[in-house]
């Protein structure tokens, strides 16, 4: 296939979080996944001053953010579809499922509404609380400025319990508060990453995680994952150093259970009306499942979770990458 031919896809990462780098890593894991046969590949980095090109023989390029575009030797270059590895703002929180469905330029990916819903854990866990066999812990909000009274806090979600920034990843902020002079330490941690926090009661069981993506009414659910942390929690630490954390697939649950996840996964699916691939998180609890959060742009790193699950279902990144492009390509429409 001519170069001219291929259609061409533009792999942004970077993002405006803490989670810079962890992005970098994922967009360089996607990029090099995806068929260079079929499709022209470009790497973008974006920052808040500056989108540019990282590709080697584009390297510094600047993007054009009018129509996302780039001119090399006064040749300018459009791209057809963009594959999204930016955690945090602004691309897992909608901003840019926006700014491209108004260049109409398709995506892989869950589209605005979806993508601001779940990145707000607080309001995600309240829409899906009006959904039947999705269990939700107790949670309470805070906002930067309000006044904080530890003891109705306590009273709403008891001892311990977890604050987390409401916006944010990779466990960046992540606080488990085990007494009552934790919570305002832990809250002020929040903050740094999010300008509103999030406390949800602790559900003691096991992490379990599921990844799920649906093509033309086809549902690919990849085999689940077991999370044991040698620390407190699933921390970043315990994410990113695989000495601090075993991650057994398939998780050590009977087929009764890893069915009922998928079956919950599922239907948070398509309750939020997700697109591409996710990953959610849960705890499995005296053989309930209670629901921790979505993943709507999930690691791609050689580390993460997904790229795992994939390899276990016996499929590759490749081919995974080569569904989801051509799907996004043949069917432009997000939500």
């Amino acid at each position: 296939m001519s170069t001219k031919s291929k259609k061409n896809i533009a792999v942004i990462s970077g993002g405006f979080s803490s989670e810079f780098y962890i992005s970098l890593k994922s967009g360089e894991a996607i990029a090099s996944n995806i068929d260079k046969e079929k499709y022209n590949v470009y790497s973008v980095q974006i920052k808040k001053d500056e989108w540019i090109l990282t590709n080697d023989l584009n390297c510094g390029i600047v993007i054009n953010k009018n129509d996302f575009s780039f001119s090399d030797n006064g040749q300018k270059t459009k791209f057809d579809c963009v594959v999204s590895a930016i955690h945090g703002t602004p691309g897992e929180d909608g901003l840019l499922q926006g700014y491209f469905d108004m260049l109409d330029i398709p995506y892989v990916g869950s589209g605005v509404l979806t993508s601001s819903i779940t990145f707000n854990k607080f309001y995600c866990n309240n829409y899906l609380r009006n959904f039947k066999n999705i269990n939700i812990s107790d949670s309470v909000l805070i906002t930067k400025g309000q006044n904080i009274d530890t003891k109705n806090i306590i009273e709403k979600v008891g001892l311990p319990c977890f604050v987390k920034p409401n916006a944010g990843g990779s466990s960046f902020g992540v606080t488990k508060a085990k007494k009552e002079e934790d919570i305002i330490p832990a809250i002020e941690t929040a903050f740094k990453e999010s300008d509103q926090v999030i406390i949800e009661r602790f559900a003691k069981g096991d992490e379990i995680q599921c990844g799920i993506f649906k093509i033309k009414g086809k549902e690919y659910k990849l085999p689940l994952v077991e999370i044991v942390s040698k620390n407190e929690f699933f921390d970043y630490q315990a994410k990113y150093d695989p000495n601090f954390c075993e991650e057994i697939i398939p998780a050590r649950i009977s087929e009764e259970l890893t069915l009922k996840c998928q079956k919950i996964t599922s239907e948070i699916y398509d309750a939020l009306h997700c697109k591409g691939i996710v990953r959610m998180d849960f705890i499995l609890k005296d053989n309930e499942f209670w629901f921790l959060e979505v993943n709507t742009i999930p690691g791609m790193t050689n580390e993460s979770l997904v790229p795992q699950m994939i390899k276990k279902s016996g499929m590759t990144i490749k081919e995974v990458m080569t569904i989801l492009i051509e799907d996004t390509l043949n069917n432009e429409i997000s939500i």
